[in-house]
């Protein structure tokens, strides 16, 4: 009978979906990938200014990118949902990895290894041997002498026919390991908790929904709306002197929500200093804290960097702008109707409509007062020199069919070429730069130029030198000139006087009527289209190789119809004896009504006088767990101090009995600076065994044992 032995093998079971998903968690290359994904947004969270208004965006990167830059949640980085996934995930990463390694890191630190074997000593690259005449208690003896003195821990074990100590110091060097990798879990940890995760968990489940309307702030529905409550939050809220509030805004992609405050906050008083330059050196606010907790209300100076700690709330002097200041405006129409101008006074921020005979219906939008202006050129020497141009307004101009012009005025002319204008800057949208239509001063408002803006105060309404008070401001000969080159009636009248009146010899009185229809008509084409529209005039209606010489002729007779009318303004002035500073500013006249055309409104907005209300830009943060945070960074930076400035050193004697005394064994090893550790075990070598190096040092590839 024959028997078949089976031999059953046993299959070596799998690892377990526990253990293979702790390894991927605390594995170094997820969490050098997961470092790198932070690192890189970061740098986009850095480069990118986070939080603006979507159009600022839209303007600068156009449509297209703005639509992939906002769909990658590029604008709000560190609330963008693949941000926080990630942040959450090298969280989990960084904990598995301590829970997995940290038991071993602590049994490294405590275990001084009594075990080791002589031969593996010997293997060290740090090592000497030696017979010696001491016997082995007396060798183990001098060596703890020699290690503690140096700051080593000692431990001995005799195993019967040898024995073993076991010195180490730095063992610290392994927390550093710990308290790094823990770090990073409490710094993300608290900085997810003080963040906008519990903020994108409730829009997550529909407790909260972004609002997204340009309504007041009473008006926002409770769903968009949070309490008092909340843990933590960063909002910013502009308050004009005298204003109070108690909300802040926090803004959330395109929209934002309102988060409810325990007191109430008051900006009493804003003030700012400025450079030299005209850029702002200081600013601070004067606050007052309404509370039902305090006997009375709370008052206190806040300044950039000086914050306001009240009941965890920190309130930052963020920025500063308009509160919405009172302005009067000379509103000069463009045409026949511009010899007198129409007050208009306004706000900032708000929207007037407007008619304009012959140009239908306009809204006007103030969008801002900027009271310090300046800009740096080099002057005649070759040095740097600031000028002052003084306050401007910036506002915009919307007609029926949609279109809009922005235009930002100045207040006060600027100097050019030794002569004034009024500067008016257009664009047709914000990413185009400013065009200047530059309008001539009159002669004889020379005065104006030594006006400074620290004397246009926001604080002084009824300034007299501008066109809220009694006497002309420069500006009232040039909208003349032009209404009256805009009306028909006046070219004819002025035309047929300067034929007739012998001014210009033209001869027999049929050619003083060619030419008073010519002059009529090249007059009234100027006025309609300027240069551009003569030439186009003049193309029409002449053969090719006449245009040069008909040319000529027309810009000449122009410019005699031009220089009457002229006369005509003056003498209604009651000027005598005309100037060269008269006729220059003809020139400059006819210069400005040329490119006028191109100015898009039909009224030109004079800034007369301004009641400048300031307002204050206050950043309200609750963060209950920045603590937790610094606690985090200190402990990080006590790891990495341990990392890189401890070294953990084990030193070992290996001693028996020999014939004549003991055989000895020395060997030590370091996890840093081996240079360093080098010369010490020459010194413990000498201090411990009467060793000198240069005998018996076994040199070999450094190994643990």
């Amino acid at each position: 009978m024959s028997s078949t032995t089976v031999e059953t093998r046993r299959q070596p079971r799998g690892r377990s979906t526990t253990v293979i998903v702790l390894e991927f968690l605390g594995s170094m290359n997820l969490a050098i990938t997961l470092l790198v994904a932070v690192g890189i947004a970061s740098i986009i969270g850095t480069v990118l200014e986070q939080n603006r208004p979507y159009q600022e965006y839209l303007l600068n990167f156009g449509p297209f990118w703005h639509e992939i830059f906002a769909g990658m949640a590029l604008y709000d980085v560190y609330s963008a949902g693949w941000f926080l996934f990630i942040m959450t995930f090298l969280v989990t990463s960084t904990a598995v990895c301590v829970y997995r390694h940290a038991p071993s890191m602590i049994r490294e630190m405590r275990q001084f290894r009594l075990s080791v074997k002589e031969k593996s000593l010997r293997s060290f690259r740090h090592n000497v041997a030696l017979d010696l005449e001491s016997p082995p208690d007396a060798v183990l003896d001098r060596a703890r002498r020699a290690l503690t003195s140096r700051g080593y821990r000692v431990r001995v074990k005799d195993h019967g026919d040898h024995q073993v100590m076991s010195a180490m110091k730095g063992a610290t060097n392994r927390l550093g390991y710990l308290f790094t990798h823990v770090a990073i879990v409490v710094i993300c940890v608290g900085a997810l908790l003080d963040g906008r995760m519990p903020l994108k968990l409730a829009e997550l489940t529909g407790r909260l929904v972004v609002e997204t309307r340009d309504i007041p702030a009473s008006q926002v529905p409770a769903i968009s709306r949070l309490g008092p409550n909340n843990p933590s939050f960063r909002g910013g809220v502009e308050l004009a002197e005298g204003q109070s509030a108690g909300i802040v805004f926090i803004t959330v992609r395109d929209g934002y929500v309102v988060q409810e405050l325990p007191f109430r906050v008051e900006v009493r008083e804003f003030r700012m200093e400025h450079f030299d330059t005209g850029t702002p050196r200081l600013f601070e606010s004067d606050l007052v804290i309404y509370d039902d907790d305090l006997d009375e209300p709370l008052e206190h100076t806040i300044r950039v960097n000086h914050p306001l700690i009240y009941k965890g709330h920190a309130i930052y002097q963020a920025s500063f702008a308009d509160g919405g200041s009172e302005l009067n405006f000379n509103i000069w129409p463009f045409g026949p109707r511009g010899v007198e101008p129409v007050q208009f006074e306004g706000k900032v921020f708000e929207n007037y409509p407007m008619e304009v005979d012959g140009h239908g219906n306009w809204l006007v939008e103030i969008m801002n007062l900027e009271v310090h202006n300046s800009n740096r050129f080099i002057d005649d020497d070759g040095k740097a020199v600031t000028r002052h141009l003084g306050p401007s307004v910036h506002l915009r101009l919307r007609n029926q069919a949609g279109e809009s012009w922005e235009f930002e005025n100045y207040m006060y002319p600027v100097e050019e070429e030794g002569r004034l204008f009024f500067l008016s800057g257009m664009r047709e949208d914000a990413t185009q730069e400013f065009r200047f239509l530059h309008i001539p001063v009159a002669p004889g408002h020379e005065r104006l130029i030594d006006l400074r803006p620290d004397q246009a105060r926001a604080d002084h309404m009824g300034d007299p030198v501008m066109g809220a008070g009694p006497g002309p401001t420069g500006i009232e000969r040039f909208m003349t000139f032009q209404a009256m080159l805009s009306n028909p009636e006046v070219i004819e009248r002025v035309v047929q006087q300067s034929v007739t009146s012998g001014a210009m010899p033209v001869g027999d009185e049929a050619m003083q009527t060619q030419v008073a229809q010519t002059m009529g008509r090249l007059l009234n084409v100027f006025a309609q289209g300027g240069y551009d529209a003569l030439a186009h005039e003049i193309e029409t209606r002449t053969p090719p190789d006449q245009v040069e010489q008909v040319t000529d002729v027309f810009v000449r007779v122009l410019h005699a119809g031009l220089q009457a009318l002229y006369l005509e303004v003056l003498a209604e002035e009651g000027v005598e004896q005309i100037s060269e500073a008269d006729m220059v500013f003809l020139e400059d006249a006819v210069s400005a009504i040329n490119a006028a055309r191109f100015y898009g409104a039909p009224v030109f907005f004079q800034l007369a006088d301004f009641n400048h209300i300031e307002a204050s830009g206050l950043m309200i943060t609750k963060a209950p767990y920045k603590n937790v945070v610094y606690f985090g960074s200190a402990m990080l930076t006590l790891g990495i101090f341990l990392l890189f400035y401890v070294a953990h050193r084990r030193v070992w004697v290996w001693v028996k009995p020999g014939e004549q005394g003991s055989r000895a064994v020395l060997a030590g090893t370091s996890n840093r600076n081996m240079v360093e550790f080098g010369k010490e075990f020459q010194q413990l070598s000498a201090a411990a065994l009467g060793h000198r190096p240069g005998a018996d040092t076994q040199e070999s590839p450094e190994k643990t044992p």
